[in-house]
């Protein structure tokens, strides 16, 4: 059944998710002045804590890595938590942030196309349609800015990695549910930023944390890391990759919503284009789609419909192993 509710049911963690991540960006300029890895770390541990209490108090069981599950859970560590935050703040010094931000809104393209490889079924062309819209929405949403050779190839890796966030998270979902998989990557993430820090910043980095940049850090580890995540990761799970990367849409209207509440100026007439244009794509990527003709399966739906079940023989719909 795919009738509106449902479709909202699925969607609405990951909706929420991005919301979330949004509204990171201004308080993750606080973190501006303060040293990368041991602000990093200290968030991850923390958000990892947060967790384990969380999955403790909800009931949600944890299950141990086996096998190649820690390639995937380790693919996630290094590139969606680690090096994204690595070519970030090193790709500003070579480029304005809103080159960074242009790049990573070429996500939905991505994952609409890889997404669906990695789940063995066929890209939804409601998806391919619409990413391309909500990439250019964002795109003018974010503005554009000055960058060299350098700042590109960071900008290409900011890409690379956000994408990975979500793609290596495919093969192990299933197993590990949305709470397993943010557990496993967080705590892994920790360790490694620990490490970096302890190696480049020293151990007494911690202690150039200032108040404020601490409840920063601590906002950043509840609410964009413990719940975003495992928000995120459900959507992932019940609609796809490719639907759910049309979300990550979602955080610079977040974004730039914030930064009109918290003073940093109204949005210019191109913001609004692309507000317009953005939630346009939204709109047709993730509207329901009709029932297909008998006998037919979407591949972008998660079932196959079957005709009704004959007097003498009876029939059964059955879910495509995604």
């Amino acid at each position: 059944m795919n009738t509106p509710s449902v479709s909202l049911t699925l969607l609405l963690p990951g909706m929420v998710g991005m919301a979330l991540v949004g509204s990171s960006v201004t308080v993750s300029h606080t973190l501006l002045g303060a040293p990368l890895f041991t602000a990093q770390a200290v968030r991850y541990t923390a958000a990892t804590a947060t967790l384990l209490v969380m999955a403790r108090l909800t009931g949600a069981p944890l299950l141990w890595p086996r096998g190649r599950e820690w390639l995937w859970l380790t693919g996630i560590a290094v590139t969606g938590l680690v090096l994204f935050n690595v070519a970030v703040v090193r790709g500003v010094a070579h480029a304005e942030p809103a080159v960074i931000a242009v790049a990573v809104a070429c996500v939905p393209v991505v994952l609409g196309v890889a997404g669906p490889f990695l789940e063995r079924r066929r890209p939804s062309r409601q998806v391919l349609w619409a990413a391309p819209v909500v990439m250019a929405g964002a795109v003018l949403v974010e503005g554009t800015g000055r960058t060299d050779a350098v700042g590109v190839a960071w900008a290409m890796l900011a890409l690379g990695c956000e994408a990975a966030f979500t793609l290596c998270a495919v093969p192990v979902l299933r197993r590990h549910s949305p709470w397993g998989v943010s557990v496993h990557a967080i705590w892994l993430a920790a360790v490694m930023l620990a490490a970096l820090g302890t190696m480049c910043e020293g151990p007494s980095a911690i202690g150039e944390l200032t108040g404020l940049q601490w409840a920063a850090v601590g906002y950043l580890a509840l609410l964009v890391t413990a719940v975003a995540f495992v928000l995120w990761y459900s959507t992932v799970r019940a609609a796809g990759s490719g639907r759910a990367g049309l979300l990550t849409g979602i955080a610079p209207l977040a974004a730039a919503a914030v930064g009109a509440v918290t003073g940093r100026g109204t949005p210019g007439p191109s913001v609004w284009l692309g507000i317009a244009v953005l939630i346009g794509g939204l709109i047709g990527g993730l509207r329901p789609r009709d029932v297909p003709a008998e006998g037919v399966t979407d591949p972008g739906r998660s079932v196959t419909t079957a005709p009704p079940p004959s007097p003498t023989r009876r029939r059964w719909s059955t879910p495509v192993r995604r």
